[in-house]
């Protein structure tokens, strides 16, 4: 496990490979280097966003698991080096301002098999189809886990996910597929094109309660399909009981891309419409 705060920078390299980096954050970063699965054949790195005040050894928080966690906080990781979510240093920013809940995130690193785990459905062309058990490793083994470790609020209404691209297509199906685990969803981007939008079959078949609380967003620069699809996604949601603005935001963001610096120019929107600091 490594360590690392605001005014530390440190010099040996992970055991799995990641880079260490200077985060600049007030708050601190825990990174877990090859965590193991029983289910998948892959281990992963997760990193840990502690929040400011975490020492406060009284105080337990609500956690959001974010998938491809490399691209969150470290730029010598991200997909597009240099450029993250950012995550860490929005969620600093509105947790010392009072406009968010303290919260902790967990980043949770793809692998090889990223297009496998992330999507739902095997397409005949591409495959992929393993997101059930990507799923149980989240919700069987990784929860319990953080759970243990860090001071967190267990039940589902102070659980989130999030992600974007297919990380945004599973985090809407484990979302419905796991409503006593999640109760939060934040869907940025997502892949709905996917098997040919079999995704939107799933959504038409889900017959339980308008739950989770969902934020779904798309960039116009994405491109007028993502655009159409996310549109359709939308309706679909709505028409199975989610109501706009009370447990649904559905945002189309004026020249917005599909990349992380898209997402990091809209994740504290994100944050405030899923944890909004409570009134006293």
């Amino acid at each position: 496990m490594t360590t690392l705060r605001a005014d530390e920078e440190e010099e040996k390299p992970l055991q799995a490979g990641g880079p260490p980096f200077s985060s600049g954050l007030c708050s601190r970063l825990v990174i877990h280097p090859q965590f193991h699965s029983r289910l998948l054949a892959d281990d992963r790195n997760i990193i840990v966003y502690l929040p400011p005040g975490y020492e406060d050894a009284e105080r337990h928080y609500p956690v959001l698991y974010m998938h491809d966690g490399q691209n969150l906080f470290d730029p010598e990781t991200s997909f597009v080096r240099g450029r993250t979510w950012e995550i860490g240093e929005n969620a600093d920013r509105l947790i010392l301002s009072g406009e968010i809940e303290p919260l902790i995130v967990v980043g949770v690193y793809n692998t090889p098999r990223r297009l496998e785990e992330y999507t739902h459905a095997r397409d005949r062309r591409m495959g992929g189809g393993e997101a059930n058990k990507y799923g149980l490793l989240l919700v069987e083994e990784l929860k319990p886990w953080i759970d243990d470790e860090y001071r967190t609020l267990r039940d589902e209404n102070n659980t989130a996910m999030g992600g974007s691209s297919l990380g945004g297509l599973v985090t809407l199906y484990l979302g419905l597929l796991h409503t006593e685990t999640f109760g939060k969803l934040a869907v940025m981007s997502p892949s709905v094109w996917w098997n040919h939008k079999s995704i939107l079959g799933f959504v038409n078949e889900y017959d339980g309660p308008p739950w989770p609380r969902i934020w779904l967003d798309v960039g116009d620069g994405e491109g007028p399909r993502t655009h159409a699809d996310a549109d359709l996604l939308y309706k679909r949601l709505v028409a199975n009981g989610w109501k706009p603005e009370i447990n649904i935001h559905y945002q189309m963001v004026e020249g917005g891309t599909h990349d992380e610096s898209a997402w990091a120019a809209r994740v504290g929107d994100m944050l405030r419409f899923l944890f909004p600091a409570k009134q006293s």
